[in-house]
Parts: structure tokens; C-alpha cells; sequence
């Protein structure tokens, strides 16, 4: 089996239901949320606590129905491709949870304390990215699902707290680099 087609050759690509040039917008999410995804993954594959690699595990599949909605053209999508209501409430459960067990420093958190974590700042900041782009997509008419852009704006805390009970789960405390001093 192949594992290239050459029909991107010349910058197009397919959407399910219609061929579009690769610097579409909704291509950029897909590459942004597909980024999302793997930098979820690492963090994942990292993480030490069965709670963070179970929600995590959620989040990829989620986003993977969110990469599927965001393929089909408004006029395939079926609608069982659409990111339901309750998604967003899911995560919002699972950052209160977490968030419940976790005490944070006062000062700003330095990303790096331990590796589980700062995996997890960085698919952050990817999944930040990747808001960004939806919110340009969103304000271009080109949303098809307004709860997209809520998954991600919620995702962001979601991984954040995941981030801060891996450091606390590892170093005992709520961050190592608070001791460090500026210079």
C-alpha cells in the first residue's frame, strides 16, 4: 500500500465534499488541531496519573469528532459529525474535579517542573493556537458548530490543572519554580 497519492502535488487537498486549496482555513485548524491532538498524545504518554491519562484520552477522541465535523462540507455533514452540548460540560466537570484537589502558587507557574507537566503547557499552547484559528474560521462565517469554539476555549483550562496535578504528583508541592530567583 502507498502511502502518498501525489494528489496534493499542486496545493489541493479534499474536504468530504469538495476539493479545496491547502491554505483553506478550515485546512489550517485541521493542521492545528492535529498538532492539538499529538501534543496531547506526548503529554499523555508522560502523564503519571491514571485520571490525567483517561481525560486526556477523552479529549483526543473528541477532537478527532471535531476534526471529522470540521472536514464535511455544510452540505455532507451527517449529524452524528457534530460536537453535542454536553462535551463542553464534560470538560468543564473534569477541570472542577481536578481543580478541587489541586492547590496553586500565588505566583505565575514557570512551566518545566517536571516532564508530565510541561508536555501538558506545551499541548496548552498548541490547543490555544489552534482556538485562535478556529475564532478567525468562527468570524468568517465558517463555523459550522458554535460549540467548537467553546471545547476549545474550556480545553485550555482543562489542561492547564492537568499540567499542575501532574507537577504536584510528582515534586509532592505545587511547583519547584517558584524558588527560582530572577537575576
Amino acid at each position: 500500500m502507498k502511502m502518498y497519492t501525489g494528489r496534493g502535488d499542486r496545493g489541493q487537498t479534499d474536504l468530504l465534499g469538495e476539493r479545496v486549496g491547502k491554505d483553506d482555513p478550515r485546512i489550517d485548524l485541521l493542521g492545528e488541531l492535529d498538532e492539538t491532538t499529538s501534543a496531547i498524545g506526548l503529554g499523555r504518554a508522560h502523564a503519571q496519573d491514571a485520571r490525567t491519562q483517561n481525560a486526556l484520552l477523552t479529549v483526543q477522541r473528541d477532537l478527532y469528532q471535531i476534526m471529522a465535523e470540521l472536514a464535511f462540507t455544510d452540505a455532507t455533514r451527517p449529524d452524528a459529525f457534530q460536537l453535542p452540548a454536553g462535551r463542553v460540560a464534560w470538560l468543564e466537570e473534569q477541570t472542577d474535579a481536578i481543580a478541587a484537589t489541586v492547590t496553586l502558587p500565588r505566583e505565575f507557574v514557570v512551566p518545566g517542573d517536571t516532564v508530565p507537566g510541561a508536555a501538558l503547557d506545551v499541548a496548552r499552547t498548541v490547543a490555544r493556537r489552534a482556538e485562535r484559528v478556529a475564532v478567525h474560521l468562527d468570524q468568517h462565517g465558517r463555523m459550522p458548530n458554535p460549540e467548537i469554539l467553546r471545547y476549545l476555549n474550556r480545553l485550555s483550562s482543562l489542561l492547564f490543572i492537568l499540567a499542575r496535578a501532574e507537577d504536584i504528583a510528582i515534586t509532592g508541592g505545587p511547583t519547584l519554580a517558584k524558588n527560582v530567583q530572577g537575576g
